[in-house]
């Protein structure tokens, strides 16, 4: 009778109740990219560069992804939108890719880029073609108020990019040095910088100033990505023109520069995009061709800095900029030895075996 119930206890168990190799599968990470050409976002496999599929497929009113974060209830928020009636950050489920809402829009944001959760419980959203940077209520959406415009200073707010608070909570904002006007046409005048804001009192500071432009650019600085070593503590700010820069967080003081120009031409013929560390702790971004807006997929290695191209001309890849990495299922084991189903009943017989689940430009120059 013992092992009887043993045995139909087991028969509750599928194998796809259990560690299996679709486990396996999902535990190993995978880069969601942002499209914005293809207004859709997409898996790849961060090791050999091959089409995963569609992660978000594209849908009306669903434009021009730019910016991928986590949120703190773990879902995925994306910002998408070109106009002021399309402009929104959209909510997805991060394991899925099911849309959960449009969470957040209004309050004058126009073509969203940077996103950010901030230590306030506010959502801070870079409005580009504005000069704004505007906060919503991180629990449900709503817009509470604009932190952050333009001043008609070269010091200003001008062309928000991305958007990341360091471990200081101070929020460091990429500018791209255009200023808009009321219908949101750009014009060009001031430098790209890194600002930093103090959350409480909302003053801005410039922190990074412009640099000379990378030798293989066509002859500008466009700051556009922004991450911190996890090893390192470092800034790594990439530059849409071609490079990424990485400072000093404290001083702001430049440490050492990367080379994005992944087709050897002078000048270079990729753009690149944002910026993102993986599981393995190397750095990730994106580029594209500037002919054809096809793209590919890069990391350089944490310590000696080489860079490895992933992913070569991939057609899926449509005009990418923003990319993240797919949050992997809670609960598995990475490095776990998955046990055979035989293996298995022969534990549960033995008492030995007990299963846990828990359930648990610049973008375009003138875009």
């Amino acid at each position: 009778m013992k092992i009887f119930s043993i045995l139909s206890a087991l028969s509750l168990f599928t194998l796809s109740s259990l560690p299996s190799l679709s486990l396996m599968r999902s535990a190993q990470a995978a880069v969601l990219v942002g499209n914005t050409e293809g207004n859709n976002i997409v898996e790849v496999d961060e090791n050999t560069g091959q089409f995963l599929g569609e992660f978000v497929s594209p849908f009306s009113g669903f434009e021009s992804p730019d910016t991928l974060a986590y949120g703190p209830d773990d879902n995925l928020y994306v910002s998408s939108g070109t106009t002021r009636e399309n402009s929104a950050i959209y909510r997805f489920d991060s394991q899925t890719g099911a849309l959960i809402d449009r969470f957040a829009s209004g309050g004058g944001l126009f073509r969203p880029y940077g996103l950010a959760f901030g230590p306030d419980s506010l959502l801070y959203v870079s409005s580009f073609r504005s000069d704004e940077i505007i906060r919503y209520d991180a629990r449900t959406g709503d817009f509470v108020d604009v932190f952050a415009q333009k001043d008609g200073t070269a010091e200003g707010l001008n062309g928000p990019n991305g958007l990341l608070f360091g471990p200081d909570n101070k929020l460091y904002v990429t500018t791209q040095g255009s200023v808009a006007d009321e219908e949101g046409n750009l014009d060009f005048a001031f430098p790209s910088q890194v600002l930093r804001y103090d959350v409480d009192s909302a003053e801005g500071e410039v922190f990074v100033s412009q640099p000379e432009p990378f030798p293989t650019s066509f002859g500008f600085v466009s700051f556009l990505g922004l991450a911190v070593g996890p090893d390192d503590g470092d800034l790594y700010v990439s530059d849409f023109a071609n490079g990424i820069r990485r400072y000093d967080i404290e001083t702001g003081a430049e440490i050492a520069v990367l080379d994005t120009n992944y087709t050897e031409t002078e000048p270079s013929s990729n753009f690149v995009g944002s910026l993102t560390f993986g599981p393995d702790r190397d750095l990730y971004s994106v580029g594209f061709n500037t002919e054809t807006t096809i793209g590919s997929l890069f990391k350089f290695d944490a310590v000696t800095g080489d860079r490895t191209l992933i992913a070569d001309n991939s057609p899926q890849l449509e005009r990418p900029i923003g990319l993240l990495f797919k949050r992997l299922d809670e609960g598995v084991d990475e490095g776990a030895v998955v046990p055979e189903p035989g293996t298995v009943v022969a534990l549960l017989l033995t008492g030995a075996f007990s299963v846990s689940l828990k359930i648990t430009s610049k973008k375009a120059l003138t875009e």
